[in-house]
């Protein structure tokens, strides 16, 4: 008990003071566990007969105005499962709702099932093995979980040109990374981004998403490409049709809440020089 008590000091010094409870291989704070409990209550109420893309867009618009926060997984330390919805980057939004809409198809509404199933879906072989078993790169989130058979790439099938995808970021820059002090881990990463360069990607260019939307559901996940060229994608989402267009619900950045696109998904990304198309997954 008293070591668990030192750790829990070290963390709160280390996190400028913010409170976490660990729990084994996990990390949540009392708010955010209390935040969770809310939103599990909420699934035994949403239609067992909804699709499961029907329940990311009710579950999603549930998390509206939750404050954006970015790199909450980056906490000092092994690796550890953290759950913070307090707070949510572009990602972490989208985990938790797959992660919650996935349990609702179920019927379940646990916080053990959620623990298990966020696992599932953040980590390559469902399992926290480390920093670099964590999918850092959300092209590589897309195949490894549609290998699991949680999802299907869609990109193709709904007209995607071939997307060329060699990211090398996170390498190239180990000093924004903590872990990657540890040169045994950018070694296994530098391994990690080889493996997805040799996959075959693709993409809507975003000048070309007005033609392919009507092909695109609500509750689809939307990843954002870049034109930079170490980087695979630069932002994350769901679709949600809207007046018959589909716009983007998401952690956002500049606007630093869950939100949902003012403008439509073809007109969101016009106006940004480094997003270059997306692509679009299904859950299955």
């Amino acid at each position: 008990m008293h070591k668990i008590k030192e750790f829990k000091t070290f963390i709160l010094v280390s996190l400028l003071f913010i409170p976490f409870s660990i729990q084994g291989q996990t990390v949540c704070t009392p708010e955010s566990r209390a935040r969770l409990e809310k939103a599990l209550e909420l699934l035994p109420t949403l239609d067992a007969n909804s699709s499961k893309n029907e329940l990311v867009v009710e579950i999603g618009k549930s998390f509206m105005g939750t404050p954006y926060v970015e790199k909450t997984l980056e906490i000092p330390g092994p690796e550890r499962l953290v759950i913070d919805l307090q707070g949510v980057d572009c990602t972490t939004y989208l985990e938790t709702v797959v992660t919650l809409a996935r349990m609702a198809k179920e019927g379940k509404n646990d916080f053990e099932t959620f623990e298990k199933e966020l696992e599932t879906l953040r980590y390559r072989n469902g399992k926290n093995e480390g920093y670099t078993s964590r999918l850092h790169y959300f092209s590589d989130w897309i195949a490894v979980n549609q290998e699991k058979g949680i999802l299907t790439d869609i990109t193709e099938q709904i007209g995607g040109i071939p997307y060329e995808n060699k990211p090398t970021f996170m390498t190239e820059n180990p000093q924004f990374y903590p872990q990657l002090s540890d040169r045994e881990n950018v070694e296994r990463l530098q391994n990690i981004e080889a493996s997805i360069r040799l996959r075959e990607y693709f993409f809507i260019p975003k000048d070309q998403i007005s033609a392919h939307e009507s092909q695109i559901q609500s509750g689809d996940l939307i990843a954002i490409t870049t034109s930079i060229s170490n980087l695979d994608m630069v932002h994350v989402g769901f679709a949600v049709e809207q007046n018959g267009r589909i716009h983007l619900m998401h952690a956002s950045s500049a606007n630093q809440e869950v939100e949902i696109s003012e403008k439509p998904l073809h007109d969101y990304l016009a106006g940004n020089r480094s997003q270059s198309g997306i692509m679009v997954a299904r859950l299955k």
